[in-house]
């Protein structure tokens, strides 16, 4: 509180929607304080790999975007087919504004190689996957929850 931080005590862990009816207050007055100051960083209609390029330059202060033909083809092929208005979703490493996790930070001067692109149409965005970065792993072929029961005390076994 005495750096201008308000913290909302949640607890929809333990107590489902009713734990985080605090939190939600709050979004809402703030929402709708006129307070907000939202402005996209660059337009629907811009094409995909300038919106790739004004992140990685605006927001993670890079000199370029690095991306092979095949990449940039891809964009293109899928603005063609109607999706260049989605948004773009960059996955990198968390550690830095780069795409090195050992440069700590807001680095700038460096550049941001483009190793794929993923379309999420059901989702309605782009995804980018810069650097070496581990996405989410595959599903097992067989799931755990076919393990998972209840035993002759009622008690769960097989979680682990």
């Amino acid at each position: 509180a005495e750096q201008g931080a308000e913290a909302i005590l949640c607890k929809h862990w333990a107590n489902g929607s009713a734990g985080i009816e605090d939190l939600a207050r709050k979004v809402v007055e703030m929402a709708e304080s006129g307070s907000a100051n939202f402005a996209p960083i660059y337009p629907d209609e811009m094409p995909l790999f300038q919106k790739i390029e004004t992140i990685a330059k605006r927001i993670y202060h890079a000199d370029e975007v690095l991306a092979d033909k095949s990449i940039r083809d891809q964009l293109k092929a899928w603005e063609e087919a109607g999706y260049g208005h989605l948004p773009v979703c960059m996955a990198k490493t968390q550690y830095s504004f780069s795409t090195d996790p050992n440069r700590r930070g807001a680095p700038t001067g460096h550049s941001v190689p483009v190793r794929e692109v993923r379309l999420s149409a059901g989702a309605g965005f782009i995804v980018v996957i810069c650097g070496e970065i581990m996405t989410m792993p595959g599903l097992p072929k067989v799931p755990s929850a076919e393990v998972i029961r209840l035993n002759e005390a009622g008690q769960v076994e097989g979680l682990f």
